[in-house]
């Protein structure tokens, strides 16, 4: 793996490269030097940058009901972190389930594995099985250009998606907590969220939110409404308006990024000069 790098499990041709990669991962598991052994549960990990953070009994029902009767076909794919020790690859739920059925050991392939391999792996073996909501996918695409410098086209050929669907999927980050964990909860679908990302005011989205809630609103009929209200489309970036979210964030005050011609501006929405003072001393104490 090692010598080829990557692209072993992770092509970066133009196509369906994830469910490429994912086919050589199910059907070419094992490869040329690679045996497949048993390891003892008790020795390994789950990847605490996995990805997938929810993980619910109902969702591993099927996979647990099969282990029991046929035992675990798909071997996990394991790093060595330290002697003796491994961390998940791929298998998470594999595991999962096995630690619920308390097997004593697992079919496993030990492989190194750098944090960006790990993460992508991950990433692919998940998005295949829909795994991940769509808040999770957009943070880890975020930390795949955050921590390994990939650009959006590069996150798109890697992962076998288009640049435009990445661009999308990242936008849900710019969105308000509340909207955020709205769609995280399936409380709102993706495409609800991809609809009020296309509002350029948070507490705007946040209110239409709640009328998506309270009235149940299909998707066709939110863009309605907001067409309606004339509301204006934002047009920023979708990395710039993450970041824009990230700070507010961080600073404990509402930031909003108005596009212009060239360039634009950078509004922070204060109510009273007490918040004013409050805001301009933590913002003093993050530069000192």
């Amino acid at each position: 793996m090692l010598g080829r790098g990557l692209e072993a499990l992770i092509p970066t041709s133009k196509g369906d490269v994830s469910s490429h990669a994912i086919s050589e991962i199910k059907q070419d598991i094992k490869r040329e030097g690679e045996e497949i052994i048993k390891v003892p549960l008790e020795k390994i990990e789950s990847d605490p940058n996995q990805p997938r953070k929810s993980f619910s009994y109902s969702e591993l029902e099927e996979l647990i009901n099969s282990i029991r009767i046929y035992g675990i076909i798909q071997p996990l794919i394991l790093c060595p972190i330290r002697e003796g020790r491994y961390q998940i690859i791929a298998g998470e739920r594999r595991f999962r389930a096995a630690k619920f059925l308390e097997l004593e050991t697992v079919p496993a392939i030990i492989r190194e594995a750098n944090k960006q391999q790990k993460l992508e792996i991950a990433l692919l073996e998940n998005i295949q099985r829909k795994d991940l909501n769509p808040i999770e996918r957009a943070e880890a695409y975020f930390r795949l250009s955050e921590e390994f410098n990939l650009t959006q086209e590069e996150i798109a050929n890697r992962l076998g998606k288009s640049r435009s669907s990445v661009a999308n999927t990242l936008r849900l980050l710019s969105l308000p907590s509340e909207v955020q964990e709205a769609i995280r909860d399936e409380k709102i679908s993706e495409a609800h969220g991809k609809v009020l990302a296309g509002i350029d005011d948070p507490e705007k989205q946040s209110q239409y939110l709640k009328r998506i809630l309270g009235l149940d609103l299909s998707v066709k009929e939110t863009e309605k409404m907001i067409k309606k209200r004339g509301r204006r489309v934002a047009e920023t970036d979708p990395m710039i308006a993450m970041k824009v979210q990230k700070i507010s964030d961080i600073l404990g005050v509402k930031m909003r990024f108005c596009k212009k011609a060239k360039g634009g501006n950078l509004v922070f929405e204060i109510k009273t000069e007490e918040d004013l003072y409050k805001f301009l001393d933590k913002l003093e104490q993050k530069f000192k």
